[in-house]
């Protein structure tokens, strides 16, 4: 993770933002240095797109605080906006407008100076890769283009917080490639948070995940740790001492007691004779538990190996925890 000094590029404090009975937001708290690429992640519903409306300006807060680059929104969202480009996940286009002429017009909209315009056009087009496409209609481009055009008009004001609403949604593989390294090369100047239901793109792109679940922040961290978890599987394969066959059963048994184990599955086994356990685990890494287990029951250890939970496992168990 790169090093970010300064003030927060975003910093929320107990946000709330209510419809009427209804709480999207409960008390929302998460800070972002300057310089992060940050994942935005959420179930439907979970509070994602209020608070990305709430940070672009957009939608007014019930309660709370709302800082963009030491600007509370509410006081001057104008100001806000001004150090903000935004991509919004259906990506509205003028499809009859050639990229040249599309760019241009957004300058203008942004009041980007008439001496930098040109420049500034020429600089948001070499690093969104627009050279080839820049004299074409809109409505003539692959859909990869089309979210190339995207984010240049994002960040043809030279913003410093980059707010990027799924941005690799409809795109085939290859695409989703070339925009994730996009992504990260714009990241290199820019802070940017990533809303996205793809939980790899998230993975591959960003130094830090934020999940939030019913308008509540459950989970910041690297996606390294937060694919760690405090849960996962271990692979535990056995064989018998001297000839004398393994118990399953009785050996199941006694690894269920075992503190921290939630389930066993047995497994297939390439020798004769050997037991293999698929061990899921929670809360306490169990280990040095089942070493001795086994050891204790005069027995083998042939393999005892821990699996890293993927992120969408992590995902699912944290915002189902909340539900629950």
């Amino acid at each position: 993770m790169r090093e970010t000094s300064g003030a927060p590029m975003i910093d929320i404090v107990d946000l709330r933002k209510s419809y009427g009975d209804f709480e999207a937001l409960r008390g929302l708290n998460f800070s972002v240095p300057r310089g992060q690429i940050v994942g935005f992640l959420g179930p439907n519903g979970a509070g994602k797109s209020t608070t990305m409306r709430i940070l672009t300006g957009y939608l007014p807060y019930t309660a709370g605080s709302v800082k963009v680059s030491g600007i509370e929104i509410a006081d001057d969202a104008n100001a806000a906006r001004k150090m903000i480009g935004y991509l919004p996940e259906n990506n509205p286009q003028y499809e009859d407008m050639m990229v040249a002429e599309y760019l241009s017009f957004i300058a203008d909209v942004r009041q980007v100076e008439k001496n930098k315009k040109q420049d500034q056009v020429a600089r948001a087009v070499e690093r969104c890769g627009l050279q080839e496409v820049f004299h074409k209609d809109i409505g003539q481009l692959s859909k990869g283009y089309r979210q190339r055009v995207g984010l240049a008009q994002a960040i043809l004001h030279e913003p410093q917080l980059l707010i990027l609403d799924e941005p690799t949604s409809g795109l085939d593989p290859n695409q989703i490639i070339e925009i994730r390294n996009l992504i990260k090369e714009l990241g290199r100047e820019t802070t940017i948070v990533m809303s996205t239901h793809i939980l790899q793109e998230a993975q591959h792109t960003c130094e830090r995940i934020l999940i939030i679940n019913n308008g509540l922040l459950v989970a910041d961290d690297t996606p390294e740790q937060l694919a760690m978890g405090d849960f996962g599987f271990i692979y535990l394969e056995i064989a018998p001492r001297e000839n004398a066959p393994v118990d399953k059963q009785a050996m199941k048994r006694k690894l269920q007691g075992v503190n921290g184990v939630v389930g066993i599955d047995e497994q297939a086994v390439d020798v004769e004779g050997n037991v293999a356990f698929m061990i899921r685990y929670e809360k306490v890494d169990p280990r040095r538990d089942l070493f001795n287990t086994v050891v204790d029951s005069q027995l083998v250890l042939l393999e005892l190996k821990r699996q890293r939970a993927s992120l969408e496992e992590t995902f699912r168990r944290l915002t189902a925890r909340v539900e629950e």
